[in-house]
């Protein structure tokens, strides 16, 4: 699964382009459920293209543009189209159940 680190700059020009789904994951360095789900999202077996991670202390801009309110957080966008937030442990079946769910879901344009 690819990994690729974006921010504020970048973001929107990647995800607009970017074919399949992404996991999109605000994180931070000073969170301990942050570093775990750096290390463990990228070996579970998740029905994405690749895992997006975003900075949330040096991208305030898309944490409030995604209302970012706890770390880690995680939302998916498929195909240049936002389907919403993944409220799930970090377990990879409930990662994979909630992404499942959110594609499910009516589409929207990235916030």
């Amino acid at each position: 699964m690819e990994q690729i680190d974006i921010d504020d700059g970048t973001a929107d020009r990647f995800l607009l382009d970017a074919p399949g789904t992404s996991l999109l994951v605000f994180t931070s360095d000073t969170c301990p459920n942050c570093r775990l789900a750096r290390a463990q999202l990228p070996d579970m077996s998740l029905p994405v293209a690749r895992i997006c991670w975003i900075d949330a202390g040096r991208n305030r801009g898309l944490v409030e543009r995604y209302e970012v309110f706890h770390l880690p957080s995680m939302f998916v966008v498929k195909n240049g189209v936002y389907y919403g937030a993944v409220q799930a442990t970090l377990a990879d079946w409930d990662i994979r159940r909630q992404v499942s769910l959110a594609l499910d879901s009516y589409p929207a344009e990235l916030p």
